[in-house]
């Protein structure tokens, strides 16, 4: 019987390559067999490099027998995000405005670091347009659904990459996030994802949601997020924002427990209406912390709802991408970012600068409250996937998809990591995800934490789609 990969992580399969009991090639060929089954039912990949593939998992496989892998990834097989420059492969935006013919010439900086570590590129995932919305959705490509429940949304944007990493469609997977758009859709399809704090994953060109924007991984397990983040995670001189360019030691192994950590729970920030069946899975997970040793406290970070503040930047910055459009173009957008674009094209010099102040103060409230705490858990969703095809839950009374994601991009204005680890099944046996917030830089707090709670919540594979 041929051995598959469902649940396979990056860091067995390394050890397997050096061992001798796994080569590359069967690898990368049962992803690839299992994408051709799986993609037309959830819509994951833009584009599936299979040629190339087979033929960099032949060369992968050689090196190994060799013993002489090219680099920490080498014979890997990763997705790409279409918001993501990657040479020799379309980067279309999620958008028919955009050309359909290449070349593309030119990788970004995440493209080009886990080539060089010897990833092999197996696809492109999908994106609503722009990388807009909490969903996964867009002109061109259609709509991508979630692996748990095919009539449901996956989330967004990074939403193809987490229906892939669900269900294993390679084993690492680019992610970004400009106001949850890794940690939604790792809650919604099981998976794990962290937006790590803003600098340390060079980014170019640049996002048009500007220093909101990171880049991140989205894995079955923390552990692989980490590996991935020690290849993605170095400088780029591409990139105009980054912060200080030497990160930490991604591969540190996390300590024996959590004795003497301070972990802050909140609930609902203060304000937010979660789901019944969600608290009670988060709930139920809060109480791992106090059995790896920390202590736990219930309380709220103490900030007022931030949408405003978010709205005023994230509205702005929507606006550049029609700038370049002409008015047939424009017609053509996704109505939904449409309207947002117009409307921030009414954000004043002067609101957009008070939110830019306003930014600041939560940021260094934040800083201040992570003096006292390690880290912030909360949930990651308040809400359970609902109907794909839909910005908001049909029959709601949310507006934009900022409404239903409150516990997100709060933690996008502050820069700070930020993760959505599995810890359960809701009362529809849909993924639930626990939110893991640090103080800024200190992104190994989020992983090693991550890390140990997973003993006690191990990751989630959704059943057979329908």
């Amino acid at each position: 019987m041929t051995e598959t990969f469902e649940t396979l992580t990056a860091v067995e399969a390394l050890a397997r390559f050096r061992q001798g009991t796994l080569s590359p090639e069967a690898l990368v060929n049962d992803c690839l067999e299992r994408i051709a089954r799986d993609n037309p039912k959830v819509n994951a990949f833009t584009c599936v490099n299979e040629i190339e593939a087979r033929r960099l998992a032949a060369a992968s496989a050689q090196r190994w027998q060799a013993d002489k892998p090219c680099g920490p990834l080498d014979g890997i097989p990763v997705t790409i995000k279409d918001l993501t420059l990657t040479k020799g492969l379309p980067t279309r935006l999620g958008s028919i405005t955009t050309p359909s013919e290449g070349p593309w010439e030119v990788d970004a900086p995440i493209s080009h670091h886990l080539r060089n570590a010897g990833a092999i590129v197996i696809g492109k995932t999908t994106s609503p347009e722009f990388g807009w919305k909490g969903v996964t959705d867009n002109p061109l490509h259609g709509i991508t659904r979630n692996p748990w429940n095919s009539a449901l949304t996956p989330g967004g944007s990074s939403g193809g990459a987490g229906a892939a990493a669900a269900l294993n469609l390679g084993l690492l997977h680019q992610g970004s996030d400009a106001g949850g758009s890794i940690r939604i859709p790792c809650s919604f399809t099981g998976t794990f994802g962290i937006k790590p704090t803003f600098g340390w994953v060079p980014q170019w060109p640049a996002s048009a949601m500007s220093t909101l924007s990171h880049l991140g991984p989205m894995t079955r397990t923390a552990a692989d997020s980490a590996l991935m983040l020690s290849v993605m995670a170095q400088p780029d001189a591409r990139d105009g924002y980054s912060g200080n360019p030497q990160g930490p030691d991604w591969l540190t192994p996390p300590p024996a427990n959590l004795k003497g950590w301070r972990i802050a729970y909140s609930a609902d920030l203060g304000y937010v209406e979660v789901a019944s069946d969600i608290a009670r899975r988060v709930e139920e997970a809060i109480a791992y912390f106090e059995e790896l040793g920390a202590t736990v406290t219930r309380v709220d970070p103490g900030f007022s709802d931030p949408i405003k503040t978010f709205n005023t930047l994230w509205f702005a910055g929507a606006t550049q991408a029609l700038e370049k459009l002409d008015e047939q173009q424009q017609a053509s957008l996704d109505p939904g970012f449409l309207d947002i674009a117009r409307r921030g094209q009414d954000v004043s010099l002067s609101d957009y600068l008070a939110a830019r102040r306003q930014r600041s103060e939560l940021t260094a409230q934040m800083a201040a409250f992570h003096e006292r705490y390690d880290l912030l858990v909360t949930p990651t969703m308040p809400i359970s996937p609902f109907a794909a095809g839909h910005n908001v839950p049909p029959g709601g009374t949310y507006r934009d998809w900022m409404d239903w994601t409150p516990f997100s991009y709060p933690f996008n204005l502050t820069q700070q990591p930020a993760a959505s680890l599995p810890c359960g099944l809701d009362n529809q046996g849909l993924p639930v995800g626990l939110h893991l917030v640090a103080g800024k830089y200190q992104d190994l707090k989020v992983l090693h934490a991550a890390q140990l709670l997973e003993r006690y919540l191990p990751p989630l594979t959704p059943p057979a789609i329908a």
